[in-house]
């Protein structure tokens, strides 16, 4: 009797594949186990969604599955089930979703469950020599010390980056011996857990959340909203102890690697448990074996970034996503899903309780908050001793300017300096300037595949194109009229960090943003820097902004605000509101008062005052009103269609197409097609046609039948188009 089934396969189109199964490979099939199948002429790495004894294809079209790679289910069936509704919520393929939801080497054939581990050990010959043989060799002393202490495993090996031609002239000595060992897993937090630290004592407020969050059975989302500094981590914290004693396991997403660090640290001096870190920052192979430990469930703490969402766990308890608002949890490309939105899915799906933290809420969760489909938590005092911020602006309307900072933010750093504290200032681009211009003509040089300037780098001593990538050498003369007058228009961290060493001499200044932390460990070797006091001046981008604690930053200042209340995305305001307030939370944490000075034209903007004088928790309330007036998301739901092609009329015959497919009423309206903001990107033309409903099942059922009609265009071929439900960024 012949068996078909039917593969998941990583690929765009919106469909499954059928296989015949050899009779040898029969026994142990089930659905959600990894097989490798021929797809033209190269092999993939599919998942088995259905297994049937019928087939609707000609025998000689039915290829076989050449091997079947697992001999148990990958994914727990909560999960199994999260990413085929993530597959339909999103309107893309299966096989897509389930591969963003395994990682990398589990995707490339790697084995799930391994039963040893290659381990490296000193051999007879090696403990009985002379180690001062190898004092001019560094690399094979620094291995063969290590190796005295105790054995390393391959895995150690390479986190520790030690030298592996070092490993081989040990071994052409015979003086180490690879050996395999079993591997085991060690379960015993679930029996008895042990605390490195005794709680902090908690104030009013988070005792009362505490108490709430731990009488919930259960699924339940939500919300905790506190203001910063009002210690919503010892939240956590107190509630990770209640879970963990009930012997399950906690999922604790951020939105950043740069803040991981700190985060984890706090996670290992409370709890003597395994926790297990998965970023993108990490080798495939550790990712895999974080994986795994969470898998089996010696991992208790689970963190990471938007990716291990779909970390299997084998006892579940918890879910925690930390600063919710974050547009990093939205992937731009790809799959768009939003790791917030699926949090909420899998603890449905698994019964278990989800918190979402955050100072400035997003205003999707503040609605659901509002409207009763989330518990509501509020912590509106500052945890300790810190006390509330100081706030004031700065006219900069026709005021000279230094590098970008008026007369009256330089007297003020000033002062906060020579009391000895420290100064962060924050500025939204990095480079030296956001512009080349020519002294001369006037000539901007503007980037040739985007409608975008280039920034000038001038560390790296190149333009550079930051949406495309495009870099050349900074040019020596102009484009258009050949002088050599040429000069940074505008302000990036870069200029402003050479400023700030020849204003304040004395005060070591230090900049973090993508440029300065590209290297592995750098950002953390400032961080230290920042709170050893070693620097005392500090300059960056929104890497800034979030979740840090500064204790000695007693003065914030925001040099151009300006840009981001004017912009072509509805979500502007919020996006200000939400950075403004983040950033002013790095002042005055300990028990020194802060104080947050903001530069601006727009002095009396009423979003501004709104924001000033109200704080972020009324001005959100009052955005919410005005969306649902403007009939824009959370109101209405919102899908996104983008095309792009070297010939604007592609892209727009496309979508003018599609559009006449859309039955419009009330309820559903249809705006575009549209250039996009940015028009040119890339050597390309971009797009965009929004689709707005009153109720998501309706646009969802709506566009479920529109898009297979969709995929027959032909105009679609001349383009490249992506769909993206719940769109973040308009740009």
């Amino acid at each position: 009797m012949p068996v078909f089934v039917e593969v998941a396969l990583p690929v765009p189109l919106r469909q499954n594949f059928s296989y015949r199964v050899k009779d040898e490979q029969q026994t142990a099939l089930q659905i959600g186990l990894r097989v490798k199948v021929p797809f033209g002429r190269q092999q993939l790495i599919g998942l088995i969604t259905a297994i049937t004894d019928t087939c609707d294809l000609a025998p000689q079209q039915i290829k076989s599955v050449t091997t079947v790679l697992d001999d148990a289910p990958l994914l727990p069936d909560s999960l199994y089930k999260l990413t085929l509704w993530a597959a339909r919520y999103y309107f893309t393929s299966q096989g897509q979703m389930l591969s963003q939801a395994l990682p990398v080497a589990l995707r490339k054939g790697l084995d799930a469950t391994p039963q040893a581990m290659v381990e490296y050990h000193l051999s007879e010959q090696g403990r009985q020599s002379d180690s001062s043989v190898l004092k001019r060799a560094p690399a094979q002393k620094k291995l063969f010390d290590l190796l005295l202490e105790n054995p390393l495993t391959q895995d150690e090996f390479t986190t520790q980056a030690l030298s592996k031609s070092a490993l081989k002239a040990l071994q052409d000595k015979q003086w180490i011996e690879q050996r395999s060992a079993v591997i085991t897993h060690d379960l015993s937090w679930r029996q008895r857990l042990i605390m490195n630290e005794s709680p902090h004592k908690l104030n009013k407020q988070q005792a009362v959340a505490v108490s709430v969050l731990t009488q919930q059975q259960g699924f339940h989302c939500t919300l905790l909203e506190g203001i910063t500094g009002s210690g919503k981590t010892e939240v956590y914290l107190t509630l990770l102890e209640t879970i963990l004693k009930k012997g399950k396991q906690a999922l604790i997403l951020v939105p950043e690697i740069g803040l991981t660090p700190q985060t984890i640290n706090r996670f290992k001096r409370r709890f003597e448990v395994k926790v297990a870190v998965i970023h993108s920052g990490l080798t495939d192979n550790q990712r895999l074996e974080a994986w795994r430990q969470a898998r089996v469930g010696e991992a208790a703490i689970i963190i990471g970034t938007r990716s291990a969402l779909f970390t299997p766990m084998a006892f579940p308890g918890l879910i925690i996503l930390d600063e919710e608002h974050d547009s990093s949890f939205k992937q731009q490309e790809g799959v768009r899903y939003h790791a917030r939105d699926l949090a909420v899915m899998r603890g449905h799906l698994e019964d278990i309780q989800v918190v979402l933290g955050s100072a400035t809420p997003s205003l999707e969760t503040l609605q659901n908050a509002l409207s009763g489909r989330y518990h509501h938590l509020e912590l509106s005092e500052r945890a300790g001793a810190a006390q509330k911020v100081k706030q004031g602006i700065i006219d900069i309307t026709s005021q000279p300017l230094k590098a970008g900072m008026s007369a009256s933010l330089i007297n003020e750093m000033r002062m906060h300096l020579d009391a000895g504290n420290q100064v962060l200032l924050f500025l939204n681009r990095r480079g030296f300037a956001p512009a080349l211009l020519c002294h001369e003509c006037g000539h901007l040089h503007e980037c040739d595949r985007c409608d975008a300037f280039f920034t000038v780098h001038q560390g790296l001593n190149e333009i550079c194109c930051h949406h495309c990538g495009n870099q050349y050498a900074i040019p020596k003369q102009c484009h258009e009229c050949g002088s050599t007058m040429l000069m940074g228009h505008g302000l990036g961290t870069e200029q402003l960090e050479q400023e700030l060493i020849k204003l304040f001499p004395k005060h070591p200044v230090v900049r973090i943003d993508r440029d300065t932390t590209r290297r592995k460990g750098s950002l953390e070797q400032q961080l230290q820097g920042i709170y050893m006091g070693k620097y005392k001046i500090l300059v960056g981008t929104q890497m800034l902004a979030k979740g840090h604690h500064f204790p000695d930053v007693t003065l914030v200042g925001l040099l151009d605000v300006d840009g981001a209340l004017f912009s072509a995305d509805f979500r502007a305001p919020e996006r200000f509101g939400q950075l403004y307030t983040q950033v002013s939370g790095r002042a005055g944490r300990a028990d020194k008062p802060g104080k947050v000075l903001l530069q601006t034209h727009q002095s009396d903007n009423p979003i501004l005052r709104d924001l000033l004088q109200r704080g972020y928790g009324e001005f959100a309330r009052s955005q919410l009103t005005e969306r649902q007036q403007a009939l824009l998301p959370p109101a209405w739901h919102m899908v996104l269609i983008r095309a792009e092609a070297h010939l604007a009329q592609d892209a727009d015959a496309f979508l003018a197409q599609i559009s006449q497919l859309i039955p419009q009423d009330k309820e559903l309206e249809v705006i575009g097609p549209i250039p996009a903001p940015l028009d040119r990107k890339a050597g390309k033309y971009r797009r965009q046609l929004m689709l707005q409903a009153k109720s998501r099942h309706r646009l969802q059922s709506v566009f479920e039948h529109v898009l297979a009609q969709m995929e027959q265009l032909p105009e679609g071929k001349r383009c490249r188009w992506t769909i993206d439900r719940d769109p973040q960024d308009l740009m």
